[in-house]
């Protein structure tokens, strides 16, 4: 598995995400787990069936739904993937050039949402505290 940059999630952007659901994030992080998993059996079969019509609506999903939590390195990817598959519906090739990183992909998405469901599970620790004691 390679990516630029050797990061997984932006923290800034998973920190907006998380602010923004609130607790519903481990929640939708559970759709995400589920339509992702989806999108890419979707991805891999129209890869093996050299289908690239069948390939640009997962790739679509994943790339907007991975970009919601930061996870910018698997948005790009599926972007990639979306693109070149695009490409391909419009000149009538076969989407072979696309394998390398339909490979690429499930490990990267398997990293990326191990990441994120660890985030999920942390939860901040407050030390007990009481009248007149300062919390920090």
């Amino acid at each position: 598995m390679s990516f630029e940059g050797g990061v997984l999630v932006d923290r800034a952007a998973l920190a907006r995400a998380r602010a923004e659901l609130g607790g519903e994030f481990a929640r939708i992080l559970g759709y995400f787990r589920e339509d992702g998993l989806k999108s890419l059996d979707a991805i891999e079969a129209a890869s093996r069936d050299e289908n690239a019509t069948a390939m640009i609506l997962p790739a679509h999903t994943l790339k907007g739904e991975a970009g919601q939590f930061g996870a910018y390195p698997l948005a790009a990817l599926a972007e990639k993937l979306e693109t070149l598959a695009r490409e391909c519906v419009e000149w009538h090739t076969s989407p072979v050039e696309c394998v390398p990183d339909v490979l690429e992909l499930r490990p990267l998405f398997e990293a990326t949402l191990a990441l994120l469901e660890r985030e999920a599970a942390a939860t901040p620790l407050r030390r007990a505290g009481g009248f007149g004691r300062r919390l920090s």
